[in-house]
């Protein structure tokens, strides 16, 4: 008895000798690995710093250590995918203000026309409207500084500003003899990324330019706005390039009440999100048609393609762009960052759109509506014996809607003129008929 306890007991220590020898083999060559590896990346950071060092003494032309690091981490992030960038203080910026919407300036879009800063249009009540700034109007100096061979860009960026701050513009004017000094108070500015229009009263038109942070909450205040009278919907996306993710999940919950809307997966566990639609959200259940094309891309597609997905919607036009990744911005300093993929994401259906995009599901090619009448085919009107009083109260009621309908031209709708210049358009102004009659 005594024999097999000490035999148990010597088996024991021998296996637990075993293990602590197996465990100590594995410490250590996960220790050496972890050196191996550390060593590997203290030699590449060696290698950087070199070429750094001997860039810096020999380039042809002389570059500070800041510029060499600029452009350093600019071919990274560049050589990483298509969308990852390093954001200097210029991008950072308007990145922060296609996003915003809004930023402090003075009101007008401007453009070169021969070699000249020229206003393209003031925009209506803000700042330069206010001060009396006119379309065709030349910029030639912006607090006395020269416009000439500055660029866009350049002029842009110095009339933007603090709100609050003034600003003196000499410009040159058609049928001025002299040039005017205009002063003006910067002011924010809001840049509109939701038009809303209405067609033949019973439909709304709603154009989405990109994704900033105030979308939600204008197409639901649009749709909220016609609602009585509403019956369908367009919904345009075209040359959409994308935005806010967040804005576009909460697009698509103002039409679907349940379900997924969008998921994504990165190399991260926190990267792996899923976003839901709720019935608390849905603001409308009027038939839907998504118009998109080649421009339309990132947010627009999880859009688009979640609609399409869910059936809630008909998705007409061209394919689109292909765009199927997540960027984040990190701030690495004040006024600088990085733009980084992260995540790829996934339809409902758990299709991906990366490369391949949306397929809409009645293809239509962008052009004007032609309608050629035969000239020569007879009709009841060419007749001797036709019912002229019947033509007269036609034309009578023809001429009393015409003075209706350019009384409504006054307001925000889409006209028929408008409607023929625009086929993928007209086309989706179509199914939406159709799917009212569809639906009763």
């Amino acid at each position: 008895m005594n024999n097999k306890k000490f035999i148990t007991l010597g088996f024991v220590t021998v296996s637990s000798a075993l293990l602590m020898l197996l465990s100590t083999n594995i410490l250590a060559k996960n220790l050496k690995q972890e050196e191996i590896k550390e060593s590997s990346r203290l030699e590449a950071l060696s290698k950087f710093t070199k070429v750094i060092s001997i860039v810096e003494q020999y380039n042809v032309d002389e570059l500070t250590i800041e510029d060499l690091m600029e452009k350093s981490l600019q071919g990274m992030l560049s050589n990483l995918d298509a969308h990852s960038s390093f954001l200097t203080q210029k991008d950072y910026t308007k990145l922060t203000v296609q996003t915003n919407g809004e930023f402090g300036g003075l009101g007008i879009t401007v453009g070169m026309r021969d070699g000249a800063l020229t206003v393209i249009a003031p925009i209506e009540g803000t700042p330069a409207d206010k001060a009396g700034m006119k379309a065709g109007d030349i910029i030639l100096k912006i607090d006395n500084e020269s416009t000439i061979n500055m660029t866009i860009d350049e002029a842009v960026s110095k009339m933007r500003g603090k709100v609050g701050d003034p600003i003196e513009l000499a410009i040159v004017r058609t049928g001025e003899l002299k040039p005017l000094s205009i002063n003006i108070i910067r002011d924010t500015i809001t840049i509109e990324s939701v038009y809303s229009k209405t067609i033949n009263d019973d439909i709304l038109y709603i154009r989405v330019t990109s994704f900033d942070k105030k979308v939600v909450d204008d197409v639901a205040k649009a749709i909220k706005k016609h609602k009585a009278h509403t019956k369908g919907i367009v919904l345009d996306l075209r040359n959409n390039p994308g935005g806010l993710l967040d804005q576009a999940v909460g697009l698509v919950d103002l039409f679907v009440d349940k379900g997924e809307i969008v998921s994504q997966k990165g190399r991260q566990e926190s990267d792996n999100k899923v976003y839901y639609a709720s019935k608390s959200a849905t603001v409308t259940d009027v038939p839907l048609v998504v118009l998109v094309n080649a421009g339309s891309a990132s947010a627009s597609e999880i859009v688009s393609g979640a609609l399409q997905d869910h059936k809630r919607g008909v998705v007409i036009g061209e394919n689109t762009f292909g765009k199927g990744s997540v960027q984040v911005v990190l701030p690495i300093s004040e006024d600088e960052a990085i733009k980084l993929t992260i995540a790829r994401y996934y339809l409902p259906s758990g299709k991906t759109i990366q490369a391949v995009g949306v397929k809409p599901d009645i293809k239509v090619l962008p052009g004007e509506l032609t309608t050629e009448e035969n000239e020569f085919a007879i009709k009841e009107a060419d007749l001797k014996k036709h019912l002229k009083k019947e033509l007269q109260k036609i034309e009578n009621k023809d001429k009393k809607d015409q003075n209706k309908k350019e009384d409504k031209d006054k307001k925000d709708i889409i006209t028929p003129q408008e409607l023929k210049k625009d086929i993928q358009l007209k086309e989706a102004v179509d199914i939406t008929r159709a799917l009212i009659i569809v639906k009763g």
